[in-house]
């Protein structure tokens, strides 16, 4: 399996401010906007852009929600072994708020099809946006489109990225592998 380097630690801490600031620009004071972090791999850059934008930012009363859309897929009774969910963390309605979801990877969008799903037990919201740290177009199966990307990659389907988070892999790195080619 070959491994390429994508983004280094220090290129996504400048990718996670340029997030933060558009997010920013965008929602001002956040007092009628929510994050939406996906479970499992969306929880990592949900928190570090929330204590990002708190921290460094001086945003005051954000609310992060880590939503769990593992019953929501339309793929969940296809996989072999069972599915263990993570626990939904909602403790706000979305109910005329701008909801920001947010997600590692964007790939074939039925993560984040499912996500809109699930998010209707919560409320209706006025607006929802969409945040990815990579953005894998070429791969879509349905029509979303992220409004803030970290990163676009042109990868092809035998390609995978993967990201590491310092808080499970010691470090932050993404990296694009391939399998190589038995001939």
């Amino acid at each position: 399996m070959s491994r390429k380097t994508l983004l280094t630690s220090k290129e996504i801490e400048i990718i996670l401010h340029r997030l933060a600031c558009q997010l920013i620009e965008n929602h001002n004071d956040f007092s009628n906007t929510v994050l939406i972090g996906l479970q499992p791999r969306g929880t990592y850059l949900a928190q570090r852009l929330t204590k990002l934008l708190q921290e460094e930012y001086n945003i005051k009363d954000l609310k992060l929600g880590l939503l769990d859309i593992t019953f929501y897929r339309d793929d969940f009774r296809r996989k072999g072994e069972p599915l263990e969910a993570t626990p939904t963390k909602i403790d706000f309605l979305i109910e005329n708020k701008n909801v920001v979801i947010i997600d590692d990877v964007l790939y074939s969008g039925r993560s984040v099809r499912s996500a809109l799903t699930a998010l209707q037990a919560f409320g209706r919201p006025t607006n929802v946006e969409l945040l990815v740290l990579i953005d894998r177009r070429f791969s879509r199966h349905l029509p979303i489109q992220p409004n803030y990307r970290g990163r676009q990659v042109d990868a092809i389907n035998e390609e995978k990225v993967v990201v590491n988070w310092k808080e499970t892999h010691k470090k932050d790195a993404i990296y694009l592998e391939q399998k190589q080619s038995k001939d």
